[in-house]
């Protein structure tokens, strides 16, 4: 979900040397219909690779994923309160997506209709209210 902390998160675990994608960037989606989905032959060529640095953490939230779900150990989900997330679009520098008032809009409502569907599949949620470092600390424990 936007604004919960997920390029931060995958920051934080490349700098401690993780394998790290951001599908948002890069030529991992394409746009149908208006519409994000990842490219899926993408998907496949990255989760076949065999990297030496092990493990690698993928980000990203498109309606196709559940597609790749079965190729992926853990599915994490991150999660913050309504107001925080409000907050994070508000301030951040990096991205402006959720700026625009349709964008913050389609973002609560992809906070109401989505992220129940997603906490239904994921085999952790974490609450991104305390600091990066302990989002992963708590993330590398539960894929270790």
């Amino acid at each position: 979900m936007s604004g919960t902390g997920k390029s931060t998160l995958l920051t934080e675990l490349a700098r401690r040397g993780y394998w790290t994608v951001d599908t948002d960037y890069g030529d991992y989606f394409e746009t149908v219909d208006g519409e994000s989905l990842w490219i899926e032959s993408r998907i496949d060529d990255l989760l076949s690779v065999d990297d030496p640095r092990g493990l690698l953490f993928v980000q990203g939230t498109t309606r196709n994923q559940v597609a790749f779900y079965p190729r992926f150990d853990h599915v994490v989900l991150l999660s913050a309160p309504e107001e925080l997330i409000v907050e994070r679009l508000r301030a951040r520098t990096d991205n402006t997506f959720g700026r625009s008032p349709d964008e913050m809009a389609a973002v609560l409502a992809d906070l109401a209709e989505v992220e129940p569907l997603l906490r239904v599949s994921a085999t952790l949620e974490i609450v991104t209210t305390k600091p990066v470092a302990d989002v992963a600390d708590a993330v590398l424990a539960h894929v270790s």
